[in-house]
C-alpha cells in the first residue's frame, strides 16, 4: 500500500524545468571576476531577478554586447544556487536612438533605479515592465526627457498604490478651486488646500499651472502630453513636486539624479553620446 502512494506520489510530481525564457530588460549591473557580469533584470512574470552572464566581458563571448541595459530582450536563463545564469540572448529591441544623448541616457538610468527600488525579487510585475518598457520606447522617439521621466513618475507612483492627490484637498478633501492657493505636501499624499495649516516644515507654495500640469501627467495620454507647450518655470516646479513625492514612495531619493542633473546642467551641444 505504502509502495502505491509513493507511486502515485513520484508520478504527480512536475520537476521544475532546468532553463526557462522571458522577456526582459536590464536594470542594473556590476562586474564579478575576471570576465563575468551580473545583472538585475525586470521580467514580466518573474519580476526582479538576478543573473549572471559567464564570459561576457570575453572578446569570444558569444553573448557579447547583447546584455546590455536600454533594450528588450528575450533572455534564457538556467536555474542556480545564487545567480540564474543567461545562457542565450536575443536583442527584441535596442532603443538605438536613446543613446545618443546623455540626457535621455541618464533619464534611462533614473527609470531604471526606480523601478529596481519598487520591486522586489520574485514578485509578478507585468505592469511596471510595460511601463519602463513605454518609456523607453518614448525617450527612443524623441519625446523630452523630462516630459518622459515626470509621466513615468506618476504612474510609477499610481502602480504603487499612491496616487497623489490633486483634485481634493488631503486634509478636509474639499474639491479644490482655481480661486485657491496649494501646497503641495508629500507625506500627506498631494496637494493642501489653504483652509489647512498642514505639517510646519511642508510650506511650499504650489501654482495653479504647476496644478493643472499634475493633472494632464495623471489623465492625458502621453501623446497628448508631449505636445503641450508650458513654461520652464512650471516644468521645473511639477518636477520638483513629482521627484519629493517619489522620494518619500520609496523612502530615499534615486541617486542617479545626481548625474541626470550634472548632465542637464552641460551645454547641448556637449551632450551628445556619439
Amino acid at each position: 500500500m505504502h509502495l502505491i502512494l509513493g507511486m502515485r506520489c513520484y508520478r504527480g510530481f512536475v520537476p521544475r524545468p532546468r532553463t526557462y525564457t522571458t522577456d526582459a530588460i536590464v536594470l542594473s549591473r556590476f562586474d564579478l571576476g575576471e570576465a563575468d557580469r551580473v545583472m538585475t533584470l525586470i521580467t514580466p512574470g518573474d519580476g526582479k531577478l538576478k543573473a549572471i552572464a559567464k564570459g561576457v566581458r570575453r572578446p569570444t563571448s558569444r553573448l557579447g554586447g547583447s546584455v546590455e541595459p536600454f533594450a528588450e530582450l528575450r533572455i534564457q536563463l538556467a536555474h542556480g544556487r545564487t545567480f540564474d545564469v543567461v545562457t542565450q540572448v536575443v536583442v527584441g529591441h535596442a532603443w538605438l536612438n536613446l543613446r545618443d544623448t546623455l540626457e535621455s541616457a541618464a533619464t534611462a538610468w533614473y527609470l531604471a533605479e526606480l523601478a529596481d527600488r519598487s520591486l522586489e525579487e520574485r514578485h509578478p510585475a507585468e505592469s511596471l515592465y510595460l511601463l519602463l518598457l513605454r518609456a523607453y520606447e518614448l525617450l527612443d522617439a524623441g519625446m523630452a526627457p523630462g516630459r518622459v521621466a515626470r509621466w513615468y513618475e506618476m504612474h510609477l507612483a499610481d502602480e504603487l498604490g499612491q496616487r497623489p492627490e490633486v483634485d481634493r484637498c488631503v486634509e478636509c478633501d474639499r474639491v479644490l478651486e482655481a480661486t485657491d492657493t496649494f501646497r503641495w505636501v508629500p507625506p500627506l499624499g498631494g496637494v493642501l488646500c489653504q483652509r489647512e495649516a498642514g505639517p510646519p516644515a511642508e510650506r511650499a507654495g504650489l501654482s495653479l499651472e504647476a496644478l493643472k500640469l499634475l493633472k494632464a501627467y495623471q489623465r492625458m495620454d502621453v501623446e497628448a502630453i508631449a505636445g503641450l507647450r508650458v513654461p520652464i518655470t512650471v516644468e521645473r516646479e511639477v518636477e520638483t513636486a513629482l521627484r519629493a513625492f517619489v522620494a518619500i514612495a520609496l523612502e530615499r531619493e534615486a541617486r542617479s539624479l545626481a548625474f541626470l542633473d550634472e548632465v542637464r546642467s552641460t551645454p547641448a551641444s556637449a551632450r551628445s553620446m556619439g
